[in-house]
């Protein structure tokens, strides 16, 4: 049996993480749940599980739950459990996996932003045993799964696919009058908001390759990116004598969740099977730049390296919450995070402090550059 920290439990990944172990009780524990905000289904959730420590990071104590930073990395670094699942949303991902992987801890990652913030911080961490984070996005898990066996000599490119957001097809001026809640309509996912808007600016995109750059230890030139708006191919690794392999599944994320969370062991029931027979044809489409210049941003950021890409994160954090606020616009959201980038002097080998400092320059310089906006 494997015991488990889930860091984010209440939201989409956590809460799936939750129905993966529901449907194998005898194979995982939970011993510790962690949530932002959401008191009563974290509530909910401790009395289903019985963890031995339930924090409500973003709350006031009471009610059994601990609150605090520090809380959330004793739920980390629990010494009964063997893997934590880092589900959180946005850059405070990045210390809870820091510490856990200083406890001798698998992390299982949802987290894209503590590799995008910190990647060579955390990447150091894993050098002699990279079995230890293990990717669960799905784009990622599609990749880990091609890859496994195989040199990482022999790869040329890994491609990470899309499925284009719900405004596949829109031009530039389309999306000049883009409304919330048509950003949060995704035609596939059903996602947090934060990740959702992220997906309709295609940054999600960028941000999985500076991703992939870091888990795999792959250029970020040899890091491709592809509209495929069926999302029943996940990833798919070329090789240095052109052949492919691919990783094809329905597109449920309990699946990437499963492989994870019982890797190198395979249970059955991840999701639904394909139907091979019915399924038809399979679109690949290139990313509409002019219409979605968060991808280029974000790879432009990854060349740049060193604090860089931290400051691409936060500036963009900053920006999608100030879409769902009001305050900017849909359109506006990659000219802020592109206008952060610019004026950042970048400090080319980066240390916990330096990422923190970049963060919050980033942060306070987004929010004046919305202010100028409004």
């Amino acid at each position: 049996m494997k015991h488990i920290s889930i860091l984010g439990s209440t939201g989409s990944i956590g809460r799936q993480t939750l129905d993966v172990v529901r449907k194998y009780p005898d194979r995982f524990r939970v011993r510790a749940l962690v949530a932002g905000t959401n008191r009563e289904l974290l509530a909910e959730q401790v009395d289903e599980f019985a963890p031995e420590i339930a924090v409500l990071a973003c709350g006031t104590p009471g009610n059994g739950f601990t609150t605090g930073r520090d809380a959330v990395i004793r739920a980390a670094t629990l010494p009964e459990a063997e893997v934590v699942v880092n589900a959180l949303v946005g850059s405070c991902g990045l210390l809870p996996t820091l510490a856990a992987l200083d406890a001798g801890k698998t992390v299982a990652l949802a987290n894209k932003e503590t590799l995008i913030a910190g990647g060579d911080l955390v990447m150091r961490k894993v050098r002699e045993h990279p079995e230890r984070l293990l990717p669960v996005d799905s784009e990622h898990s599609a990749l880990f799964q091609c890859l496994a066996g195989h040199r990482l000599a022999d790869v040329r490119r890994v491609i990470i696919t899309a499925s284009g957001g719900p405004f596949r097809g829109r031009s530039a001026e389309d999306l000049e009058q883009v409304t919330i809640e048509e950003a949060l309509r995704h035609p596939t996912w059903s996602m947090g908001r934060k990740i959702t808007i992220d997906s309709a600016t295609l940054m999600n995109k960028g941000l999985e390759a500076i991703e992939a750059h870091h888990l795999f230890g792959i250029g970020i030139d040899a890091v491709d990116t592809v509209v495929h708006p069926r999302s029943i191919v996940h990833g798919i690794v070329e090789f240095s004598d052109g052949s492919c392999l691919l990783q094809a599944s329905s597109a449920d994320m309990r699946l990437p969740i499963q492989v994870a969370l019982s890797w190198p062991e395979r249970l059955p029931g991840g999701a639904e099977p394909l139907d091979w027979q019915r399924i038809g044809s399979l679109e690949f489409e290139p990313i509409d730049h002019e219409a979605f210049p968060s991808v280029g941003l974000a790879f432009a950021a990854a060349r740049r390296g060193g604090t860089y890409p931290c400051v691409l994160n936060a500036a963009n954090e900053e920006a999608v919450n100030g879409f769902l606020r009001g305050r900017i616009r849909f359109h506006q959201i990659p000219a802020v995070v592109e206008d952060a980038l610019a004026a950042h002097e970048g400090i080319p080998e980066i240390t916990l402090e330096s990422v923190l400092e970049a963060e919050e320059w980033a942060r306070a310089h987004a929010r004046r550059r919305m202010e100028a906006i409004g």
